[in-house]
């Protein structure tokens, strides 16, 4: 259903924190100008902790909007409460979005029958094709592959977007799910490598930075064409890793900043990036071709 390269927005702000509408715009053309197949919107790159729940909504329905039905929008909607994650789900299927993406409950650490019931319950309220999110280092809970297996044979549980970068774990999610269930990389660094053993596509932070690269390596992985894969990843993969320096969403944030793309806003408890980092990804973008 969903695959290539697929971008987890920022939710780009203005100084004083406040949503930046007119930037948010100017991102969904470049990203629809340089071949992006599809945009997640408030994910966690989204800022989706530090967003009201109507904040929430509004962006997720002006991302829907400026899109125009061009690409698909697949909204962030999880939560570590499930009638919040169900309140979200319910609204981003009534704005329009093509599927939404839950992540893992987080802090509260439930258990694996825990996860199963979380989703089973979102699935069952909300109708939308809905994307599983294992992101275990960043919320503390890894969803394991046989509760995937259990939540896969739910009809609008149609993928998983796996963040661990472990190869091994994607190989088996990929020998135990059928083919209308889509495993998506959700670790830049390891995407190239998932998609050529049959992941869809990747999830990615690197594309708000490098959209046309990160799209073209996508289709080349799908093709199975390793050799014109690897020629792109010379060129970007550096970005892997030095998008990550602080946490994410700082140093992509700083980045787009540099680029002319959105103002410096970001919200507490995140902070800018700091200086002492400023060269390092200065040098990373002059790298990359992007300043």
């Amino acid at each position: 259903m969903f695959q290539g390269s697929m971008v987890a927005l920022v939710t780009p702000m203005r100084e004083d924190g406040a949503v930046d509408e007119q930037s948010l715009e100017k991102l969904i053309e470049f990203h629809i100008e340089n071949n992006t197949d599809a945009i997640v919107a408030v994910g966690t790159t989204g800022e989706s902790p530090t967003v009201d729940v109507d904040e929430h909504r509004y962006i997720i329905r002006k991302v829907i909007e400026f899109v125009a039905g061009r690409i698909p929008v697949i909204a962030g909607t999880g939560a570590n409460s499930t009638s919040e994650a169900i309140h979200l789900t319910e609204g981003a299927a009534e704005d329009g979005a093509d599927a939404c993406l839950l992540v893992t409950p987080y802090y509260n650490k439930p258990t694996q029958e825990g996860l199963y019931q979380h989703y089973r319950a979102i699935a069952e309220a909300v109708s939308i094709p809905q994307i599983l999110y294992n992101v275990p280092g960043r919320t503390a809970v890894d969803m394991l592959p046989e509760t995937v297996f259990r939540l896969a044979v739910i009809d609008n549980v149609v993928g998983i977007k796996e963040a661990t970068g472990n190869l091994n774990r994607i190989r088996e999610l990929l020998d135990q799910t059928g083919e209308g269930f889509d495993v998506l990389s959700g670790d830049d660094a390891t995407a190239m490598e998932s998609i050529l053993l049959g992941a869809k596509g990747d999830i990615s932070v690197t594309a708000n930075i490098v959209p046309k690269q990160m799209a073209a390596m996508c289709a080349y992985a799908r093709e199975g064409n390793r050799s014109a894969a690897e020629a792109i990843e010379a060129e970007i993969g550096h970005l892997h890793t030095d998008l990550f320096v602080e946490s994410n969403p700082i140093p992509v944030k700083w980045a787009l900043n540099q680029m002319g793309l959105i103002d410096t806003g970001i919200r507490l408890p995140l902070t800018p990036l700091a200086p002492h980092y400023h060269q390092r990804l200065h040098d990373a973008l002059k790298n990359a071709g992007v300043i």
